[in-house]
């Protein structure tokens, strides 16, 4: 076990993953306005987006307005998610200089996501990959079902690791792993960190947990105990996966900023401002938070 670091970096997801599975439309001007309440909080990296087929996430249709309409600021990295060429060069055309693509450790999981194997979906990345270095563009990668798959069960731990081997091998700067359905407990994320930390640096490795079985904290705990500096998360715990039934949302990032200042940990991030975003989201969406930290200051304000 790794002494505790002293700062963490937090990955905002919410406006991308947290807000795509959303059934009712959510304005353009919505979305912006969120971003830029993130970036507000002193959040550095925010997930503005995914320029993914409207016909396939129809939320996120008006990717190109949303990331046109964000204030750009010093210091803050805004990432959008591209699922081929195309998705790049639309990315690219709208201005966006951080990408990251996506796959799974399940290939059950991945062929119904994407419809394609494990390793047709790598394939896909390749020229892709290629371009962005000429560009100059940082590329972060995900995997999901880290933990377990909602079709396949069980992940074998030498499955994740050869996707993450990959992905770092075509020069993804950053590795996110994700517990997509939430199954996680503390011992296995340690052991699925410790076998990815041998094939690729810690430093480019960051952890993503769903919070189904109210397991997210200690999971990132765990992983915060073997070294991990960067941890994804969703603001009010948006989110949820359209494959996988009864997942919840992301673990709230209200709830990750308040446990790591509690343990002396740096982020950057002020709490106050953090819970009234999350607040006011909420009020758009129509619904109570999902973060247990800004239900409990709100009632004591």
């Amino acid at each position: 076990m790794n002494s505790l670091v002293q700062s963490v970096r937090i990955v905002e997801v919410g406006p991308r993953d947290g807000l795509q599975n959303e059934k009712a439309v959510i304005p353009a001007k919505v979305k912006i306005e969120l971003i830029e309440r993130l970036a507000d909080c002193g959040l550095q990296t925010i997930e503005a987006t995914s320029f993914v087929s409207p016909r396939w996430v129809p939320q996120l249709a008006d990717a190109a307005e949303v990331f046109a309409g964000i204030r750009k600021r010093d210091g803050v990295r805004y990432p959008v998610l591209v699922p081929n060429e195309k998705g790049y060069d639309r990315a690219r055309a709208a201005g966006a200089v951080d990408v990251a693509v996506f796959t799974a450790a399940s290939e059950a999981f991945n062929r119904k996501n994407i419809n394609a194997s494990i390793d047709e979906s790598l394939a896909r990345f390749e020229p892709l990959m290629q371009r962005a270095r000429t560009d100059g563009v940082r590329v972060r990668g995900y995997i999901s079902t880290v933990l377990g798959c909602p079709y396949q069960g069980e992940v074998p731990l030498d499955d994740v690791v050869r996707v993450a081997e990959r992905l770092h091998a075509l020069g993804c700067d950053e590795i996110s792993l994700g517990d997509t359905i939430g199954v996680g407990t503390p011992a296995k994320a340690r052991a699925m960190l410790r076998a990815v930390a041998r094939a690729v640096p810690m430093q480019h490795l960051a952890v993503h947990f769903h919070d189904t079985y109210g397991q997210a904290l200690a999971n990132i705990l765990a992983c915060l105990e073997e070294g991990v500096t960067i941890i994804d998360s969703a603001v009010s715990g948006t989110g949820g996966c359209p494959y996988a039934k009864g997942a919840t949302g992301n673990v709230a990032t209200e709830d990750v900023v308040y446990m790591l200042e509690g343990m002396g940990m740096a982020t950057g991030v002020d709490l106050d401002t953090l819970v009234d975003t999350g607040l006011w989201l909420s009020g758009q969406l129509g619904r109570t938070t999902s973060s247990r930290v800004a239900r409990a200051l709100a009632a004591r304000r």
